[in-house]
């Protein structure tokens, strides 16, 4: 049966849903994102990524076209059309369509594309990774300089994790004048002596909505957080690290460019903060 999915308002299979070559979303990946995970039918920060999703648009000046409530009941019915129990719902706000192909924004009262799709992910929280952990490798961040804002603009990340691929291992994490931004489609951490360390909010990386619930339970469970930069040699050093993001969770890193974290074997702050982090997720999912 064919996938139903929402264009401007309206619920269709994804074989029909049809948008303009001229969409700026196509041609000036002109426009901003949100990946919403689903558990046991019911969507997890969604508040979150609705107040990230507006800063996305303000910040691009891009018009947002619908109330909280409306995406909501979009999300809801997109779960019940598609019986999605465990999976995601991606949701994409372009400025529209400007009837060609130009530099300048089309007029303000140009209606916004909205999209939003979902496909099911059996067993997303119980990924096999999170036993193991991960290896990264470290690459030169080369992206512009806006990284907070959600744009669609992800080839580099994509490179990045295709470079990954290349070397036999499961990810990247960005570097910038010696210390690590983030990683391809993530948030990075290490911990060093119980301490998470973690870079704190800027235009230099995304702000992270499973970031900020993971460093709000860690505060709670009175664990030490330091928000500042880290470099790759301290990465390496670190006694465990881990990645957030809302597919991935709370994802143990047990290897950095070769070298071996701890026993090499995810580290009891990451499993700690999984647990967690999943646990409270699904008592206040929506």
């Amino acid at each position: 049966m064919s996938r139903i999915v929402y264009l401007n308002g309206e619920y269709l299979p994804e074989t029909e849903a049809k948008v303009s070559i001229f969409d700026r979303g196509f041609v000036m990946a002109d426009a901003v994102y949100e990946v919403t995970s689903i558990l046991d039918g019911k969507l997890i920060d969604f508040p979150g990524h609705m107040a990230r999703l507006q800063r996305s648009l303000g910040e691009l000046g891009i018009r947002n076209p619908l109330a909280d409530a409306e995406y909501l009941a979009a999300h809801r019915r997109l779960i019940e059309e598609n019986g999605i129990t465990d999976g995601m719902i991606y949701l994409q706000i372009s400025r529209g369509n400007g009837g060609d192909r130009d530099f300048v924004f089309p007029p303000e009262d140009t209606p916004p594309t909205v999209v939003m799709f979902g496909w099911n992910k059996p067993g997303i929280a119980d990924n096999p990774q999170a036993q193991t952990g991960i290896r990264v490798i470290t690459l030169p961040d080369i992206r512009w300089h806006r990284r907070d804002i959600k744009t669609v603009q992800l080839l580099f990340s994509s490179m990045a994790k295709m470079q990954a691929k290349a070397a036999g291992k499961d990810d990247a994490w960005l570097v910038e004048d010696g210390f690590v931004t983030e990683g391809s489609s993530n948030n990075a951490y290490i911990v060093k002596n119980g301490a998470i360390i973690t870079r704190a909010l800027s235009n230099d990386i995304l702000h992270g909505i499973t970031r900020a619930a993971v460093l709000r339970f860690a505060d709670e469970a009175q664990m030490t957080v330091e928000e500042r930069n880290f470099t790759v040699d301290e990465a390496k050093a670190a006694d465990e690290a881990f990645i957030t993001s809302a597919s991935a969770f709370v994802m143990p890193v047990v290897e950095i460019d070769g070298a071996t974290l701890g026993d090499g074997r995810p580290g009891p702050v990451a499993r700690r903060l999984r647990e967690i982090y999943l646990d409270e997720s699904r008592k206040a999912a929506i």
